[in-house]
């Protein structure tokens, strides 16, 4: 498995990650952040990692069998605008994005369609994180700070 990189190490030694927790990472790309999560997690934690692109959910694929096949990691190719809940699926406790531009003020339209999203799929103690702190920023969707 590939080493994470000092910066994305950093986002993830910063997420208050604690065992059992259900995690969600937008925009995931090839899954490194993922993967670094999901080994971090214990006590029946799972992460879903989402991504608008064919190609990164193949990616991340690749290199995470033995985490899907474990049950901790779960992919799913979708945009955050567009992201819903499955039917029966539980709401999370924990997102956090990294150069997601609907979430980091790139792409407003899309960020107002986003946050809705997740303000549904977060649990009502869920936290979003997003990259531009040191080295995140929380991110409050009642407010939209």
């Amino acid at each position: 498995m590939a080493e994470l990189s000092p910066r994305l190490r950093q986002i993830v030694d910063a997420l208050p990650l604690t065992p059992g927790l259900r995690v969600l990472e937008i925009g995931g790309g090839p899954g490194a952040a993922a993967r670094a999560v999901a080994e971090r997690l214990t006590g029946g934690g799972t992460i879903l990692m989402i991504d608008r692109s064919a190609t990164a959910i193949e990616q991340a694929s690749n290199g995470s069998a033995d985490l899907i096949a474990a049950g901790v990691l779960r992919l799913r190719r979708v945009a955050v605008e567009d992201f819903e809940l499955e039917p029966g699926e539980p709401q999370y406790d924990l997102a956090f994005a990294v150069r997601v531009g609907a979430l980091d003020g790139r792409h407003p339209v899309a960020g107002v369609a986003a946050r809705a999203r997740l303000a549904a799929a977060l649990a009502p103690h869920g936290r979003l994180f997003i990259d531009g702190g040191d080295p995140l920023r929380e991110v409050d969707l009642r407010s939209g700070s």
